[in-house]
C-alpha cells in the first residue's frame, strides 16, 4: 500500500497556508481511500466537518475512512460518543485506534487492504519513502524539531540542506523571528544537539551534520521564498 500523507487542512491566512492547502487537495485526486484522522482526546469537532466538506471525493470510485486516533487512556462511552458524532460524515468505515499503543492498528490495515485493489508496483520493494536524500535529512531535522518543541512552531519552521559533501551535510533551519530562534536552539544549545544527535542516528555511519538556525522574517507570506524552500 501507497500512503499519501498530505499536510493538514486549515484555513489559510499566509501564501504558504493556501500552498499547502492546495497540495493536500490535489494529493485526494487519484486514490482508492482516503482517511480523515481525528484526535478523539480532543473530540470530533466543526473543524473536522470542515475539513471533509472542503475534500473533493468521487464516492462511486473512492472509499472514506475516518480514524478515531489517541483512543489509549479514554473510557469507552468517550470513544462511542466521538464515533457517533463523525457519523454525520457518512463514511464507510470507522476505526478507534492509538497510533501511539497500536491498539486497533491491524484491524484498520486489515480493513484498507480489504478495499484496496490490486495495482503495479510504483516504487522498489523495501522503500519507504520518495524524497531525496537532502529532502529526507530535512524532514528528518524538522520532524525531531517539532518533537522536542511539542510543536510549537509547526508552520514557522521550514528546513532545507545547503551543502551535502559527504560526510559533511549542512542544514539550515529557518524561522521567522528571533524569540522563535532561541527556541529552537535551546538553552546552551540544548535542543539543537539532541536534533543533531537524533537524526545522526538515522543516517549512514560517518555523517557529519552542521545544523544552522537563520531568521527570515515572514518567509511563508512570499511565494518566491516558499518555492525556493520546496513547498
Amino acid at each position: 500500500i501507497v500512503f499519501v500523507d498530505t499536510p493538514g487542512l486549515h484555513k489559510a491566512v499566509t501564501a504558504l497556508g493556501e500552498r499547502v492547502n492546495a497540495t493536500a487537495l490535489a494529493s485526494t485526486s487519484d486514490v482508492d481511500v482516503v482517511v480523515l484522522v481525528f484526535d478523539a482526546a480532543k473530540g470530533f469537532g466543526k473543524g473536522d466537518e470542515w475539513v471533509a466538506a472542503n475534500v473533493a471525493i468521487d464516492r462511486s470510485s473512492t472509499k472514506l475512512f475516518v480514524v478515531a486516533n489517541k483512543c489509549d487512556g479514554l473510557a469507552g462511552p468517550k470513544v462511542l460518543k466521538e464515533l457517533s458524532q463523525s457519523a454525520v460524515l457518512g463514511a464507510d468505515e470507522y476505526f478507534p485506534l492509538s497510533a501511539r499503543s497500536g491498539k486497533g492498528v491491524e484491524e484498520f490495515r486489515r480493513a484498507l487492504f480489504a478495499v484496496m485493489p490490486e495495482g503495479p508496483w510504483y516504487y522498489p520493494d523495501g522503500e519507504t519513502h520518495d524524497l531525496t536524500e537532502e529532502e529526507w535529512v530535512a524532514e528528518l531535522v524538522r520532524e525531531e524539531l517539532l518533537r522536542l518543541t511539542r510543536e510549537e512552531l509547526p508552520y514557522s519552521i521550514a528546513t532545507r540542506v545547503t551543502e551535502w559533501e559527504w560526510p559533511r551535510v549542512k542544514c539550515e533551519i529557518i524561522v521567522e523571528r528571533e524569540s522563535q530562534k532561541g527556541m529552537v536552539i535551546g538553552r546552551g544549545g540544548q535542543v539543537l544537539r539532541e536534533v543533531g544527535e537524533a537524526v545522526r542516528k538515522q543516517m549512514s555511519p560517518g555523517a557529519f551534520l552542521e545544523l544552522r538556525v537563520v531568521v527570515d522574517k515572514d518567509w511563508q507570506r512570499r511565494p518566491g521564498r516558499i518555492e525556493r524552500l520546496g513547498y
